[in-house]
C-alpha cells in the first residue's frame, strides 16, 4: 500500500484540534506527537503516515486548520512499508480511491520545472542544434536524440498548470521561457545551417530537395493535431503518476523541437514555404500541448475528487449517544 509521511509544525494552540484531525482519520497511521521541541517556526511537532488515496483530503484539512500559514506541512515519500494495518485500511476505507493522485506533489513536479535556469535555454539550443543536424542528413535517430534532450515540456504544463490556478505570473514565465527558448534554438540552428551552406557540406539529397524527414514535420495536418493531444494527456497523467521517463519526454517532444529546428534550417536555405509550416506547427502543438494539459489537470482533479467525495459518504457514521 503506497503511503506518504507527514511532518507538521502546529502552533501550541491549534495542536489539539490538528490530533484530533489526524485520530479520526483510519488512514492516518503512526501518529506521533512532541510538545514544544520545534524552532523556526516554534511550535509541536507532529508526524503520521498518510495512505495516499486520502492524503488529499487529509492535507486539505490540515490546510483549512492554517497550518500551512502559521506553521508548516512537509510530505515525504515512503518507498517501502510493511504494515498490515496499512493493507487492512487500505482494503476498507479507499478501493478504487487507493491510487489517487497527491496534488500537492503533483504541482510540486510542475512547479520545479517551471524554473528557468540557464540550463534549460541550453538544452533547448543544444537539442535545436541536434534537431538541425537530423534534418540536414535525413537522420530519424538525430530527431529523436534532439527530443530527449528537449526541456519544453516543464515550461508549458507550468502554462497549464498557471491558467488552471488563474496564476497569471505563472503564465508569463512561462510563455516567456518558451518564447525565449524557442527564438534562441531558432536563430542557432539558422546560423549552423547557415555555415552549413556557405561552405556546402549539405549531403546530395538534401540539396535536391529529398527530404523526408523535413517534409513530415513541416506539415501540419489532422495527424499533428491528433498526435499533439494524445501527448498532452499522455504527458499530464504521466506526471499525475510519477512515471516520467525518457520515452515519455520523446513523445511530447514529438511535436515541437523538430519544428522550431526545420524554422532555422529552411529560412538558412530559403525555403520559405517549409519554414512557414514549421512555424505553423510549432505554435499549433505548443497551443494544443497547453490547452490538453490544462483541460487533463481538471478533469483528473474532478475525477479523483468525487472519488474521494464517494469514499467519504461511504464510511459509517459515528452513532451519537442516547441513540
Amino acid at each position: 500500500m503506497d503511503m506518504i509521511h507527514l511532518r507538521a509544525v502546529s502552533p501550541p494552540d491549534l495542536t489539539d484540534r490538528t490530533m484530533e484531525l489526524l485520530a479520526a482519520e483510519p488512514c492516518a497511521l503512526n501518529l506521533f506527537l512532541q510538545r514544544g521541541s520545534v524552532r523556526n517556526p516554534d511550535g509541536d511537532a507532529i508526524e503520521c503516515d498518510v495512505l495516499t488515496g486520502a492524503a488529499n483530503d487529509v492535507l486539505r484539512n490540515l490546510r483549512d486548520l492554517g497550518l500551512d500559514h502559521r506553521g508548516s506541512l512537509v510530505l515525504e515519500p515512503v518507498d517501502v512499508a510493511f504494515s498490515d494495518r496499512a493493507a487492512k485500511a487500505g482494503a476498507e476505507e479507499l478501493g478504487t480511491a487507493g491510487r489517487a493522485p497527491v496534488w500537492e506533489q503533483v504541482e510540486a513536479r510542475i512547479r520545479t520545472e517551471g524554473r528557468y535556469a540557464p540550463s534549460f535555454y541550453l538544452y533547448l539550443v543544444i537539442a535545436g542544434l541536434i534537431g538541425s543536424v537530423g534534418i540536414i542528413t535525413n537522420s530519424q535517430i538525430l530527431i529523436v536524440a534532439a527530443m530527449v534532450v528537449g526541456p519544453e515540456y516543464g515550461a508549458i504544463t507550468s502554462v497549464a498548470l498557471g491558467i488552471d490556478h488563474r496564476a497569471r505570473p505563472t503564465i508569463r514565465r512561462g510563455l516567456s521561457a518558451l518564447l525565449v527558448g524557442f527564438v534562441s534554438a531558432i536563430v542557432a540552428t539558422f546560423l549552423f545551417a547557415l555555415l552549413v551552406r556557405a561552405f556546402d557540406l549539405q549531403p546530395e539529397a538534401f540539396h535536391l530537395g529529398i527530404r523526408p524527414v523535413s517534409n513530415l514535420i513541416n506539415t501540419p495536418n489532422f495527424f499533428s493535431v491528433v498526435v499533439a493531444v494524445l501527448a498532452g494527456v499522455v504527458g499530464i497523467v504521466s506526471l499525475t503518476e510519477a512515471r516520467t521517463s525518457a520515452l515519455l519526454g520523446v513523445f511530447i517532444s514529438v511535436t515541437t523541437i523538430p519544428a522550431g529546428a526545420d524554422i532555422g534550417v529552411s529560412v538558412a536555405f530559403e525555403s520559405w514555404s517549409e519554414a512557414l509550416g514549421s512555424l505553423l506547427q510549432l505554435l499549433l502543438n505548443i497551443f494544443v500541448l497547453i490547452f490538453v494539459g490544462t483541460g487533463t489537470l481538471r478533469c483528473q482533479r474532478a475525477i479523483w475528487r468525487r472519488v474521494s467525495e464517494r469514499r467519504i459518504a461511504a464510511r459509517p457514521r459515528p452513532r451519537m449517544p442516547g441513540s
